[in-house]
């Protein structure tokens, strides 16, 4: 029997057959199902649901009040403010099962979304990008976009540390924590250095 090298508060429910990575932390009335896969370094919040076949990569930080159902990938560095929602059916019906139908939402590295943000299935959220709080995703997200608003709508562009990014003439920008250079060339972001 091998030990445990994740924490797991005495209140939360780890599912046999679930498998987490090293110096994860499962915080209080979580449940995380079967077949599930959790990478090393996760902090997973208070009153989070983790489904049967979700994948979250490392160091992914998720936060009070997320259900995560199938269907769902997480890079690594993925951020998933309070409340957040993910949706794995397009068209609900209570009297209509439509378990194994579920749609696939893939969620790009280090990509940060907002408090009470609602993703709609179906739809990839690309690689840096951050959702605002509130933001209803309808529509793919292209990486480092910056979307907000109900339905979202992408209003700029932001760095990997998350920064707005303003583009002179010759469409560059820097980071102003990192100083790293962003180019744009058509709805692309090329980070530089």
């Amino acid at each position: 029997m091998s030990l445990k090298k994740y924490y797991c508060h005495p209140t939360a429910i780890v599912d046999e057959g679930a498998i987490i990575g090293d110096d994860v932390k499962i915080w209080h009335f979580s449940h995380i199902m079967r077949d599930a896969k959790i990478g090393s370094r996760c902090n997973i919040g208070q009153n989070v649901m983790i489904a049967s076949q979700v994948v979250l990569g490392q160091n992914v930080k998720v936060q009070n009040n997320v259900s995560i159902y199938e269907g769902v990938i997480c890079e690594d560095d993925v951020f998933l403010g309070p409340s957040m929602v993910f949706t794995n059916v397009i068209n609900p019906r209570s009297a209509v099962n439509r378990r194994g139908k579920y749609l696939r939402t893939h969620v790009g590295k280090g990509a940060s979304i907002g408090a009470n943000a609602t993703i709609v299935c179906g739809h990839d959220i690309g690689s840096y990008a951050l959702i605002g709080a509130g933001a209803v995703i309808i529509k793919p997200v292209l990486p480092y976009a910056l979307v907000v608003g109900n339905p979202a709508k992408q209003i700029g562009w932001v760095s990997e540390y998350g920064h707005r990014l303003i583009f002179d003439e010759g469409f560059k920008a820097i980071c102003p924590e990192t100083q790293q250079q962003y180019e744009l060339k058509g709805n692309l972001i090329i980070k530089i250095s």
